[in-house]
C-alpha cells in the first residue's frame, strides 16, 4: 500500500458501517416497494393510476440518485462509465481544491482576528484560572515539569556545557576591562559600602566572642624564648587593640581605613580599565583558574546542590515553591480580570502571533492537506470517505424516490386534466 494505511476498524468505525448499513436498506427496501407496486398497478386507471404513475417515477428518482451516490465512489455495477468512481480517480484533484478551500476561506488575517476577538482567550483564561481547583492544577503542573526537567540534567551535561561552553567563552572574552567596569559600576553607587559593612559587624563579633581562638592562633606565632607571661600580656593587648581598632572602622563611615580601602579599590578599577601589567596579571589569573580541575567539580556541586533544593522545594505542596507560584498565579488572575487594557494587549498579541504563524506556515499547513491525499490509495480512500459521508448521501436516494413518486403523480394529474 502507497498510500492510505488500511487499518484496523475502530469502534467508531464500526457504528459508522452499522449506520450506513440501516440506511442503505431502507433506500432499497423503498426501491423495491415503487417497484412492487408499479408492478401491481400496470395497466390500471382512476386513481390506481396515480399510484402507478407515482411508483414509476418513483423507480426513476431512486436509480438516478443511486446512480449519482454511487458514481462518486466506484463505477456503479463496475461499468467504466465515463465521469463516475469521482473520488478514487481525482483524489489528488479533490486534494488540491480541499487545501485551496481552507486557505482562502479560513486561513485569513481577517477572520482570525475576529475569532480571536469573538472568543475573547485572555477574559476565558482569567475566569477559568478564577477557579482556585484550576490554579492549583497550573502550579502542579509547573512544578512537576520542572521537576522533570532537572531530573534530565545529569552531570555530564553540566561538565560539557562548563568545557565546551562556558570555558571557550571565558576564554575569549578579557576578564580584566569586564572587571574594572563592574567595579567601577559599583564604586560609583556605593555599592561595596553595604559589604563592608557587614564584613566589619561580623568581624566585630567574632572577635569579641571567640578571644581563645585568637589567642591560640597569636599564641602559635609568639617567639619560643621570651617568657610566657610577657606572650600573655601581648597576646591579650593586640586582642584587645584588635577588637577596639575593627570597632571603631565599623561605627566611622569616614574612618581613615575606610578611605584607604576606596583609595585601593578605585586604583585596582583603574589598573583594570587601562594598566596593561594589571590586565595582563588578571588574564594569566583567569588562565590559571579556567585550567583548574576543581572549576567543573565546583559546577556540578553547585549544581547538584541547587538541583537537590530545588526538587525538594518542588516535591513538597506546601514548599516555597509552590507558594510563590500560586501568588505569582492569583495576582495574574486579579489582574485580568481588573485591567481591560491588559486584556486587550493580550488578545492583540495571540491575533498578532496567530496572523504571524498562519503567514509564515500556512502554506504548508494546508499543503499537509494535499500531500496527505495524494499518499492514499484511491479506493481505500473511497470507502474510507464513503463511510464518515455515506449515511447522509443515503438521504438523497430515499429523498429522489418520494419527491420522484411525488413529481410522477402530479405529472400522471396533469396529463389526465389535459385530456
Amino acid at each position: 500500500m502507497t498510500g492510505f494505511m488500511q487499518a484496523t476498524e475502530t469502534a467508531a468505525d464500526a457504528v459508522r458501517r452499522s449506520a450506513l448499513r440501516r440506511m442503505r436498506t431502507v433506500a432499497v427496501s423503498l426501491l423495491l416497494f415503487a417497484a412492487a407496486v408499479y408492478v401491481a398497478t400496470l395497466g390500471t386507471d382512476g386513481w390506481l393510476g396515480f399510484v402507478n404513475a407515482g411508483a414509476e417515477a418513483s423507480m426513476v428518482g431512486a436509480i438516478a440518485d443511486w446512480f449519482a451516490v454511487t458514481a462518486l465512489f466506484k463505477h456503479p455495477l463496475g461499468l467504466p462509465i465515463p465521469h463516475t468512481a469521482l473520488i478514487p480517480k481525482r483524489k489528488d484533484d479533490l486534494g488540491r481544491g480541499l487545501e485551496e478551500f481552507v486557505g482562502e476561506n479560513f486561513l485569513q488575517e481577517d477572520i482570525i482576528r475576529e475569532r480571536i476577538d469573538a472568543v475573547g482567550i485572555s477574559s476565558r483564561v482569567a475566569g477559568w484560572l478564577a477557579v482556585p481547583a484550576n490554579a492549583q492544577r497550573v502550579v502542579d503542573e509547573v512544578a512537576d515539569i520542572a521537576a522533570l526537567a532537572l531530573g534530565k540534567v545529569r552531570e555530564d551535561h553540566i561538565a560539557s556545557l562548563v568545557t565546551d561552553a562556558l570555558v571557550p567563552r571565558f576564554r575569549e572574552e578579557p576578564i580584566a576591562p569586564l572587571l574594572g567596569g563592574m567595579l567601577a559600576e559599583a564604586l560609583a553607587d556605593d555599592l561595596h559600602h553595604g559589604l563592608v559593612d557587614l564584613t566589619l559587624e561580623e568581624l566585630h563579633g567574632w572577635l569579641i566572642a571567640n578571644p581563645e581562638t585568637v589567642h591560640e592562633v597569636l599564641g602559635e606565632r609568639a617567639p619560643w624564648w621570651a617568657p610566657q607571661s610577657v606572650n600573655e600580656y601581648v597576646i591579650n593587648k593586640a586582642h584587645i587593640e584588635m577588637v577596639r581598632w575593627v570597632g571603631e572602622i565599623r561605627v566611622d563611615p569616614h574612618h581613615r581605613a575606610r578611605k584607604a580601602l576606596d583609595s585601593m579599590l578605585h586604583k585596582l578599577s583603574d589598573d583594570l580599565l587601562s594598566n596593561g601589567p594589571t590586565q595582563e596579571r588578571a588574564e594569566r589569573l583567569k588562565e590559571r583558574l579556567l585550567d583548574h580541575p576543581a572549576v567543573i567539580n565546583t559546577a556540578i556541586t553547585l549544581w547538584n546542590a541547587l538541583r537537590r533544593a530545588l526538587e525538594g522545594s518542588l516535591s513538597d505542596p506546601q514548599g516555597a515553591v509552590h507558594r510563590r507560584l500560586m501568588v505569582e498565579v492569583e495576582a495574574a488572575t486579579a489582574r485580568l480580570q481588573t485591567d481591560a487594557a491588559l486584556r486587550a494587549r493580550l488578545d492583540k498579541a495571540a491575533a498578532d502571533a496567530a496572523v504571524f504563524a498562519v503567514d509564515r506556515y500556512g502554506a504548508e499547513v494546508t499543503a499537509v492537506i494535499t500531500h496527505t491525499i495524494e499518499r492514499w490509495d484511491g479506493k481505500e480512500a473511497a470507502r474510507r470517505i464513503e463511510l464518515h459521508v455515506g449515511r447522509d448521501l443515503q438521504f438523497i436516494r430515499i429523498n429522489g424516490t418520494i419527491v420522484g413518486g411525488l413529481v410522477g403523480v402530479l405529472i400522471h394529474a396533469i396529463s389526465v386534466l389535459i385530456h
